[in-house]
C-alpha cells in the first residue's frame, strides 16, 4: 500500500498526538556525537566494571548524554578496577554533559572567563542556563596539512600540500526540560590523498566519504562541501521512550565497522523511537535515503528511497548481551510503504504482504564480558539463505551473508589504559546488492550503508589505544583485506551498486570471487589535548593496493592521469570541537 493524501494525514495526525503527549513529560535528552572519543572510554569503563549496564546501550549509537551521566555516577567504586586516568576521564565526561547531573550544574567552572561572558564553563564557549532554558554554543574549527608521496608502478610522485579545513558551529540545549535540540554545521574544504581521489572520481561512487553534495576544483583536485545535522528530541514515556526527529547518522554494532548500519555514508533525514525498559533496549529507525545517481546530471531533483530498521537488545546476564536486527530498503523510489510503520512486526512478513522486492536484511549480535578485561563481540547478517545450497558447498550465488568476530582487551598485559582490539569481517559476494534494479541496494548517496568495502571480502583490522597521561592519546591502526574485483561490466558480486540479476555466475561463488585485490593500511596517530576539546594531531599513514587483474582505480589531476597503488602521507593538524579527519577505512 503506497502513500496517499489520506495516509499522510493519518501519519501527521499520529505524530501530532505523540508530540502533544511528549509535552507533558520532562525526560527529553541530547546525544553524544558519533565522532566523540568518549565512546571508547565508556566501552572501556563498562567492561572494567564487569557487567553490562541497564542504563547504556553502546551497541546503538548515538547514545543519550543523560544516560551517559547516569552510568558514570552509578559505577561501583571498586578499588583497583579503574586507573587514576580513568577517574580523570570520568570527571571530564560528567562535566561535558553537566546539565544532566541531579542538580543540573555539573559542568566545571572556568578559572577565568573571557570578558566575563565566554567560557564561563571549561568546555563551552557560550553557556546559558535558567529554570526553563538551557543552551550551549561552541565553535567548530579544524585544519590539517598533509605531505604525500604516491608510488605509481615504481615511480614516486610528490604532491604537496594536501589540506583539510573545517569551520562552523554546534549548539545543543533544551526548552522547559521538555524538548531537546541539537545542531551541527560546518563548511569544509579538502584536498585528500591519492587513493581517496580514486574513490571519489570512480563510478558509481562519485562521493566524498561521509558527505553528500560537493563542489570540485580540478586544479588539485579539491572538494568543497557542507556537513549539517540536527534534531529535536521528545519524551513519549518518561525515562522509557523517546522520539527523535532530525538529520544525521547512526551506528549499530560494537566493532570498528558494522555489517548492519555504519556512519560511513552521508547524513540522512530520520525519525527514531528509542524504548528502554528493564534489560531491554529497542530502537525503531525510519530513514530517507538517496539512491545512486550520476553527478553529470545535476540540474534535476534527486529521487529518494526509504528504509526502516529495528534493533532489539537484551542483557541476558550481567556479562552477556544479545541483539536482533532487521532492515528493509524500499525498492520503489519516492514511495514510503505505510505498513512498515508498525514498530514491532517482522519486515519479511510485511514484504510478503506487499508482494514487493524490497531489500531485506536480518542480523544477530552478541557481546560478552570476561574477567573484567576482555570483551568479545560479533555480528551475523543474512540477506538470502537456502539451506540446501548452503550446506552443499556448491557456492550458490544467493547464499548472501556476512560475519563479524571481534575482541577487545582493556588494560592489556596489566598496562593501565592500554587497550587492544582485533576484528575480522567477511561478507559474501552479492550481499547488499538489489535484485531487480539498483534502487533497493544497501547504499545512500553513492556510499555503502554498512562496511565501506561493500561485499566479497575478508578484512582484518587491529587497533591499539594508549593514554599514558591524561592529555595524551596514542593510536595505532592496521588493516589488511582481500577482495574480489569486478572488471568492466562483469558482476562477480563485489560492487554493491550493480544489480543482483546481472550476476556473472550463479554457481561456484566463493568468498573472494573474480580477480583478487589486496589492500593494506597502517596509521600511527598522536593527539595531545591543549585545553578542553582542543587537540593537536600528528601522524602518518601508509596504504598499498594491488590487483591480480592489474586493475588499479585511476585518479586524475591537472595534466596527467595515473593509477595509484601505494600512498604514504604525514599530517599535522589542530582542531577545536571537531573530529579528526582520517582516511584509514578502505
Amino acid at each position: 500500500m503506497e502513500t496517499s493524501f489520506y495516509s499522510i494525514r493519518r501519519i501527521a495526525g499520529s505524530i501530532a498526538v505523540i508530540l502533544l503527549m511528549s509535552l507533558s513529560s520532562k525526560a527529553q535528552t541530547t546525544y553524544l556525537p558519533l565522532s566523540d572519543e568518549d565512546y571508547h572510554m565508556l566501552d572501556r569503563l563498562e567492561t572494567r566494571s564487569g557487567r553490562f549496564s541497564d542504563t547504556l546501550c553502546l551497541t546503538t549509537k548515538p547514545e543519550s548524554r543523560k544516560r551517559v551521566v547516569q552510568f558514570l555516577q552509578n559505577l561501583p567504586p571498586e578499588a583497583g578496577t579503574y586507573s587514576a586516568i580513568d577517574s580523570v576521564n570520568m570527571t571530564r565526561m560528567i562535566s561535558k554533559n553537566g546539565e544532566w547531573t541531579p542538580d543540573g550544574n555539573g559542568a566545571d567552572d572556568s578559572k577565568q572567563a573571557w570578558f566575563n561572558t565566554f567560557y564561563k564553563k571549561q568546555d563551552d564557549f557560550i553557556y546559558v542556563k535558567t529554570d526553563n532554558f538551557f543552551l550551549v554554543v561552541n565553535p567548530v574549527l579544524g585544519g590539517q596539512a598533509m605531505v604525500q608521496n604516491t608510488n605509481i608502478t615504481g615511480t614516486t610522485i610528490g604532491k604537496n600540500p594536501l589540506l583539510y579545513n573545517t569551520h562552523g558551529f554546534e549548539w545543543r540545549g533544551w526548552i522547559c526540560k521538555k524538548i531537546g535540540f541539537y545542531t551541527y554545521f560546518t563548511d569544509n574544504q579538502e584536498t585528500p590523498p591519492a587513493f581517496v581521489n580514486n574513490y571519489i572520481a570512480g563510478k558509481p561512487q562519485q562521493a566524498v566519504p561521509g558527505a553528500d553534495y560537493y563542489l570540485i576544483s580540478a586544479k588539485n583536485p579539491s572538494y568543497d562541501y557542507f556537513l549539517a545535522s540536527g534534531y529535536f528530541d521528545f519524551a513519549i514515556i518518561k525515562d522509557h521512550m523517546n522520539m527523535t526527529f532530525g538529520t544525521g547518522k547512526h551506528f549499530i554494532g560494537d566493532g570498528i565497522y558494522s555489517l548492519e548500519l555504519s556512519d560511513m555514508s552521508a547524513n540522512t533525514p530520520y525519525l527514531q523511537l528509542t524504548t528502554r525498559i528493564w534489560k531491554i533496549n529497542y530502537q525503531n529507525l525510519y530513514m530517507q535515503l538517496t539512491p545512486q545517481y550520476d553527478r553529470s546530471v545535476l540540474d534535476s531533483q534527486l529521487p529518494h528511497k526509504y528504509a526502516t530498521m529495528h534493533y532489539l537488545s537484551y542483557n541476558a546476564t550481567n556479562w552477556l548481551n544479545v541483539g536482533f536486527f532487521e532492515s528493509s530498503v524500499f525498492a520503489t523510489p519516492n514511495t514510503f510503504q505505510i505498513s512498515y510503520l508498525n514498530p514491532i512486526i517482522l519486515y519479511k512478513t510485511v514484504e510478503q504482504f506487499n508482494g514487493n522486492p524490497d531489500k531485506e536484511l536480518i542480523g544477530f549480535n552478541y557481546k560478552a564480558i570476561v574477567a573484567r578485561h576482555l570483551q568479545f563481540y560479533g555480528q551475523f547478517i543474512l540477506n538470502e539463505f537456502k539451506a540446501s545450497h548452503f550446506f552443499s558447498n556448491g557456492g550458490w550465488y544467493d547464499n548472501k551473508w556476512g560475519l563479524q568476530l571481534g575482541a577487545k582487551y582493556f588494560d592489556a598485559f596489566t598496562v593501565k589504559n592500554l587497550d587492544l582490539q582485533a576484528e575480522l569481517n567477511m561478507v559474501r559476494p552479492y550481499t547488499y546488492q538489489a535484485q531487480h534494479d539498483t534502487i533497493a541496494n544497501y547504499t545512500n548517496y553513492n556510499q555503502p550503508l554498512a562496511d565501506p568495502l561493500g561485499s566479497g571480502f575478508i578484512q582484518f583490522t587491529g587497533v591499539a589505544n594508549y593514554q599514558p597521561v591524561k592529555n595524551l592519546y596514542l593510536t595505532v591502526k592496521g588493516m589488511y583485506y582481500v577482495q574480489g574485483t569486478d572488471t568492466g561490466s562483469a558482476n562477480y558480486g563485489n560492487d554493491i551498486f550493480k544489480s543482483f540479476n546481472n550476476a556473472t555466475t550463479t554457481k561456484g561463488v566463493r568468498m573472494i570471487n573474480g580477480p583478487k585485490s589486496i589492500g593494506t593500511i597502517i596509521n600511527l596517530n598522536l593527539s595531545y589535548e591543549l585545553r578542553r576539546n582542543m587537540f593537536i594531531d600528528l601522524g602518518a599513514s601508509h596504504r598499498t593496493y594491488s590487483s591480480s587483474a592489474g586493475v588499479y582505480p585511476s585518479y586524475s589531476t591537472t595534466g596527467y592521469a595515473l593509477s595509484a597503488n601505494a600512498t604514504t602521507y604525514m599530517y599535522l593538524g589542530i582542531r577545536l570541537n571537531a573530529p579528526r579527519r582520517n582516511y584509514d577505512f578502505f
